[in-house]
C-alpha cells in the first residue's frame, strides 16, 4: 500500500509539473504577445520609420561590435596607419557664430611636427542641411588641405536615414520639445562619431566645435597616461566643462557609442558620460590640472543662446605637468581609507594620507 501510494504521489507530481510547465509557456507567450501589441501601439503613436529603426538599433545586443552605419566621406584620404590619439568633433549649423574652423586651427597650431604624426582629427558634420555641409567642406578643404592629404584630418557625415526618431520624445526634466530634440540628436551625433573612430587610434579625446587647445596638449596627455600605467581607468578629464577634453581607451568606444544610442532621449550627453564611467566601475572623477582645453564659443549651438562658460583651470602653455615615469610604490605606514601612497606620486589631484603612528 505504501509503495502504491508513493507511486501515485510521484505520478501526480509529474503530471502537476508538466501542467505547470505548459501553463508557464502559455503565460510567457501571452506576455510576449501583449508586449508585441504594446510595441506596435507605441510604434503607431510615434509614426516610427521601421527601416530607420532597424538600421540604427539592430546591433545593440552586441555592445563590442560596430554600429551598422554607412558614412559619407566629405573630405578624407585613407588612414595609412593607426595613430596614438584621435580627436573627435561633431558640428552643426549655428544660428549665430561659427567656431569650427578656429577649433581645427587651434588643434594643429598648438601641436609640434612630431605630435602631428601621432594625431588624427575626425570632424562629423552632423547637420542635415546639405548646403551648409557643402559650404563647410569647401572652407575646411581650402584652409587645411595639407592636413587632409597627410591623413590627419577627415570630415564625415552620417546620413539622416540612420537616425532614430527625434520627434515626440519624452520630456524629461521638463525640457521643452525642441530642447529634447536637440540634445537627443546630439547624443546620436556623438554615438556615430565614436563608432567611426573606434579603430583609428589607441586613445580618443572628445571635444566640442568651439574649443581652444593648450600648447603641446598631446605631450601632456601622453605624460598623464604613462603615469597611470598599470592602473584602471575609464575616463580621464582634461577640462571640467561638459564633455570637453574627455579621454577614453579606443576599445571602449563601441560600448560608449551603443550606450549613447540606447539612452539618447533620456538625458544630455555629459550626464550619460558620467553614468557610463560609473557603470564601468570608475567610481571617482580623474581630472587633471591645468586644463588643456578651453571653451571659446560665445553663442551656443542651441538656438544661438549666449554661453559664457569658461574653465578657470585652463592654461595656454601647460609646462608644469609632472613627468612621472611608471613606478611601484610601497609604504609600511597604515593608510587612511583609500588614500594610498600612489596618489601622491601620480598626476591626479589627490594625496597620500597615513594614519597617526602608535606604539
Amino acid at each position: 500500500m505504501r509503495c502504491l501510494r508513493k507511486r501515485s504521489t510521484v505520478s501526480f507530481l509529474g503530471v502537476l509539473v508538466i501542467f505547470l510547465l505548459f501553463m508557464n509557456l502559455y503565460i510567457e507567450d501571452s506576455y510576449v504577445l501583449e508586449g508585441d501589441k504594446q510595441l506596435i501601439r507605441e510604434t503607431s503613436t510615434h509614426q516610427l520609420n521601421s527601416e530607420r529603426y532597424v538600421h540604427t538599433f539592430k546591433d545593440l545586443s552586441n555592445f563590442s561590435g560596430a554600429i551598422n552605419v554607412t558614412y559619407r566621406y566629405l573630405a578624407a584620404t585613407p588612414l595609412q596607419r593607426k595613430r596614438y590619439l584621435t580627436i573627435g568633433l561633431s558640428s552643426v549649423k549655428r544660428k549665430k557664430g561659427n567656431y569650427l574652423l578656429e577649433t581645427i586651427k587651434s588643434i594643429f597650431e598648438q601641436s609640434s611636427y612630431e605630435e602631428l604624426k601621432e594625431i588624427s582629427v575626425v570632424v562629423h558634420l552632423a547637420d542635415f542641411n546639405s548646403s551648409w555641409r557643402d559650404a563647410m567642406v569647401q572652407d575646411i578643404t581650402q584652409k587645411f588641405a595639407h592636413h587632409i592629404i597627410a591623413g590627419r584630418l577627415m570630415v564625415i557625415h552620417a546620413p539622416e536615414e540612420y537616425y532614430p526618431i527625434l520627434d515626440g520624445l519624452k520630456r524629461n526634466y521638463n525640457d521643452p520639445e525642441d530642447r529634447v530634440k536637440f540634445r537627443s540628436k546630439q547624443n546620436v551625433d556623438y554615438a556615430f562619431l565614436l563608432n567611426f573612430c573606434a579603430n583609428t587610434s589607441d586613445y580618443y579625446v572628445m571635444l566640442e566645435d568651439d574649443v581652444r587647445c593648450s600648447k603641446n596638449f598631446l605631450t601632456a596627455i601622453k605624460k598623464v597616461i604613462a603615469s597611470l600605467e598599470g592602473t584602471y581607468w575609464v575616463t580621464l578629464e582634461f577640462s571640467k566643462l561638459g564633455y570637453i577634453g574627455k579621454l577614453y581607451h579606443s576599445h571602449d568606444l563601441p560600448r560608449l557609442a551603443h550606450f549613447l544610442l540606447m539612452f539618447y532621449q533620456e538625458m544630455p550627453c555629459d550626464w550619460l558620460l558620467t553614468h557610463f564611467r560609473g557603470l564601468l566601475a570608475q567610481k571617482n572623477v580623474i581630472r587633471f590640472k591645468p586644463s588643456l582645453f578651453q571653451h571659446m564659443g560665445y553663442y551656443s549651438s542651441y538656438k544661438g543662446t549666449e554661453n559664457k562658460l569658461k574653465d578657470d583651470d585652463f592654461e595656454e602653455e601647460s609646462f608644469d605637468i609632472p613627468d612621472n615615469p611608471p613606478a611601484s610604490l610601497y609604504t609600511n605606514m597604515n593608510v587612511f581609507e583609500n588614500y594610498e601612497a600612489s596618489k601622491a606620486y601620480s598626476s591626479v589631484d589627490e594625496y597620500f594620507w597615513g594614519k597617526r603612528p602608535s606604539t
